[in-house]
């Protein structure tokens, strides 16, 4: 994994503090979508092992919409990610 924290926050030539605000973005949109990931898998893996798979069955689960939540927050936050990194990469292009 990219790790920023080593690296210097000296002045910089314009483009390449944009290069590195860029790296930061996607750094951050990935992570988010490891979580993303992590959180479909615990959904996944809580309904999956339910062994009253039935019609007849309704199981009241309190996790699950904890989870949907956190999993809406975190779509948020990577849409507001890559606009920022879309932003970005049009003043470049300017």
């Amino acid at each position: 994994m990219l790790n920023l924290a080593d690296t210097p926050l000296l002045a910089t030539p314009e483009v390449e503090s944009r290069e590195l605000i860029a790296a930061d973005l996607r750094l951050l949109i990935a992570q988010i979508e490891t979580s993303m990931r992590r959180i479909a898998a615990a959904m996944d893996q809580e309904h999956g092992n339910d062994a009253e798979s039935s019609a007849d069955v309704f199981i009241l689960d309190d996790v699950t919409p904890q989870y949907a939540t956190a999993s809406a927050a975190l779509g948020a936050c990577r849409a507001g990610l890559r606009h920022a990194l879309q932003c970005l990469s049009e003043s470049t292009d300017a």
